[in-house]
């Protein structure tokens, strides 16, 4: 296992304010008047308006022709404006379509915006310039009713086939309270079922050829493999898989939805269900995103609380993943043992957060409470008993012969096809690529921690095994120093927005209770302005893009994960296998399905 760091630092600030002015000056040299204004934001990403008409031309630009080309489709979604009241000169529009991009060689993102006027509006699709455009572009179709001309199968991803409306334009109904009872009589029962039965023929396969029938099986949505409720169409010559089509949506809550009727506050529990098995590690993103709209500063003792808990849950998350991995490659002991060590890690959480797996502690500006007594002491035992208990496991599963054949050549990806499919964390460093966020762009305290970055060589299941294998050294190394280094001092910022504020004087004078009581029932009133944050999850690099109209509430919530992107190239890495190898290729993804459907 190669476990290095990359030598090359992350660009200072000088010159990154210098690249940033750099290529909106060279996309307005080249693009002249398709080239709008560039917009400030709390986040200081470099954002500039572009031509619907031109946009692809400027996206295949900055993929392949730009120095340090933009290589990865990092995020692509939509905003609904029409009711929105500070746009701060932004151009008109009733609603934007916004491609975030990254470039690994510049270490920097670009943010593009296409203002669109319609009522139901278009543009062209980006699949030609990205394949990972696909599932994106299909989500903002069924989210906002916006098409992209030129899409190969424009169709609802999220939601039900026969789904009247779209969910996150503003005037479709936010809770269940302001619709309609809902009723299943045989009739709708009947279109229901008959919506959900699968097609060849809409998504461009054949049935057969001249010498025999394919087989299409359901594989799902109920089934052990699929982690949950996931369905993928098989298309089989006898065991040999031709082609498949994941159907997702089955598990989508309307998370997104959610964060535009909650307050600030009040929405961070519900990002612990997004990936319902990393805990906080949802919250960090958040927070943070927050924060950098609000402009409040995290007190030191603070910072270091969250990535030990950050790190505690990447480790428990890993645990669930190797566990789950070997079972579904036929080994059912290594399960029963991962379960045993992750409750050694959940009872260090319940200690500090008083929940297990999903605690909801962390808070704008900072966490719920201090670390408790004895807090210490826990650590330093899980330290103690946890580097054998990695050993004992890589011998039982990740060195078995069984599990090597099963693992190595399948489910194989180059690096280019990972970056072209949007691909992060361990499944981009399982193909020889030193990136990890803590690393290139340390945020939230991490540049302080010394750690490595684990890499792999070959892209297949079994080297995103040792990749996950490694990390969970690589975490415990930084919850050590967590533990010898705790800084002292508040765990909370004194900022007036952090909510909810302490309450040490909230029974001594009524003034202190009336604001203790209006922030936590309505929350802060957060500056109008736009902010994207994001952390190298326990599945890859997950982030919160939050506008705020200068309200208690978000105006706009998109959270971007991992799952979304890495389960859509699920059918490039499984043609020509077999059935048993998908099961094999699913365990080494490491998706959950909250993550996925949001």
């Amino acid at each position: 296992m190669a476990a290095t760091v990359e030598s090359r630092a992350v660009p200072g600030v000088e010159e990154t304010i210098l690249d940033r002015t750099t290529i909106v000056r060279h996309l307005r040299e080249r693009f002249g008047t398709a080239i709008g204004p560039a917009q400030p934001t709390a986040d200081g990403l470099p954002t500039v308006w572009v031509n619907a008409d031109r946009i692809c031309d400027v996206l295949g630009y900055l993929k392949h022709d730009v120095e340090r080309p933009y290589k990865l489709l990092y995020d692509l979604t939509a905003i609904d404006e029409r009711v929105r009241g500070h746009r701060n000169g932004q151009p008109p529009s009733n609603f934007t379509v916004v491609y975030h991009l990254l470039s690994f060689e510049r270490n920097e993102d670009l943010r593009l915006k296409v203002a669109l006027m319609d009522e139901y509006p278009s543009l062209p699709s980006a699949t030609g310039v990205w394949p990972a455009a696909n599932w994106y572009e299909r989500e903002v179709w069924d989210m906002f009713g916006i098409r992209f001309e030129g899409h190969p199968n424009l169709r609802r991803i999220l939601m039900p086939p026969t789904w009247k409306g779209h969910p996150l334009r503003k005037e479709h109904p936010a809770r269940a309270t302001e619709m309609e009872p809902f009723r299943l009589p045989d009739e709708k029962q009947d279109v229901e079922q008959d919506a959900l039965l699968f097609r060849p023929e809409e998504w461009g396969m054949q049935r057969g050829t001249q010498d025999s029938d394919y087989i299409f099986l359901n594989l799902g949505p109920h089934h052990p493999g699929t982690h949950g409720l996931l369905r993928i169409i098989l298309q089989l010559s006898g065991e040999k898989i031709v082609d498949s089509v994941p159907d997702i949506g089955y598990h989508h809550r309307g998370a997104e939805k959610m964060g535009e009727r909650q307050s600030w506050h009040s929405y961070i529990p519900y990002t612990d269900r997004v990936d319902y098995l990393g805990g906080v590690m949802n919250n960090f993103p958040y927070v943070l995103a927050v924060e950098r709209l609000a402009g409040i500063e995290v007190p030191e003792r603070a910072k270091v609380i969250r990535i030990m808990l950050a790190e505690l849950f990447r480790i428990a998350s890993h645990l669930v993943w190797s566990g789950t991995f070997a079972q579904d490659i036929g080994a059912m002991s290594p399960i029963f043992y991962m379960f045993n060590d992750r409750e050694r890690v959940f009872t260090i959480i319940e200690a500090v957060c008083g929940a297990r797996m999903h605690p909801g502690w962390f808070r704008i500006g900072g966490v719920a409470d201090d670390l408790p007594r004895g807090w210490d002491r826990l650590v330093r035992e899980f330290i103690q008993y946890f580097p054998p208990r990695i050993a004992d496991f890589e011998q039982a599963v990740i060195k078995n012969r069984i599990f090597i054949k099963r693992t190595q050549g399948i489910g194989t990806y180059t690096l280019a096809e990972a970056i072209d499919w949007g691909v992060t964390g361990p499944g981009l460093r399982a193909c020889g690529f030193e990136w990890d966020f803590r690393k290139k762009r340390p945020y939230a305290g991490y540049d302080r921690f010394e750690f490595d970055i684990p890499t792999a060589s070959n892209g297949d299941s079994y080297d995103r095994a040792r990749v996950r294998m490694e990390e969970m050294r690589q975490s415990l190394r930084i919850v050590e120093q967590c533990l010898n280094n705790m800084p002292e001092g508040p765990y909370k910022s004194d900022h007036p927005l952090t909510t909810p504020p302490r309450k040490e004087r909230t029974m001594h004078d009524i003034e202190t209770l009336i604001n203790h009581f209006l922030s936590v029932s309505w929350g802060p009133v957060i500056p109008p302005g736009e902010a994207f944050v994001g952390v190298e999850g326990t599945k890859g690099h997950n982030g919160y893009y939050l506008i705020s109209d200068g309200g208690t509430m978000s105006y706009r919530t998109r959270i971007r994960t991992p799952s979304f992107p890495h389960l859509q190239m699920l059918p490039e890495i499984c043609r020509g296998l077999r059935v048993s190898d998908l099961l094999a290729i699913l365990g080494a993804m490491d998706y959950v399905l909250g993550d996925l459907d949001r």
